[in-house]
């Protein structure tokens, strides 16, 4: 007999070297239908702003995406401390 453990299994997942070296975005645009949230990663920057990447998930998804977010912050900021957030302001680049 077999015990079923809680601990969740780590999975394998395969990705190239250009994918594996990630995306540095500063920005995100959100947009939504009834049935998609569109999240378009920006890069601004001197020469003006670029589309990063473009995810495409369901509704159900993007809330499970929120709640793992919040957590994964809240876990943060427990270790790390507190996050100050900057004020929307001038976002030129001098």
């Amino acid at each position: 007999m077999s015990e079923q453990s809680d601990q969740p299994k780590p999975v394998s997942i395969n990705t190239g070297d250009e994918m594996s070296r990630g995306r540095y975005s500063n920005s995100l645009l959100v947009s939504h239908t009834p049935e998609e949230f569109i999240l378009d990663w920006i890069l601004n920057s001197p020469g003006g702003a670029s589309l990063v990447s473009r995810i495409i998930v369901s509704p159900g998804h993007m809330k499970r995406i929120v709640s793992a977010l919040k957590d994964n912050l809240e876990k943060y900021e427990e270790r790390l401390g507190e996050i100050k957030a900057i004020k929307q302001g001038d976002k030129t680049f001098h």
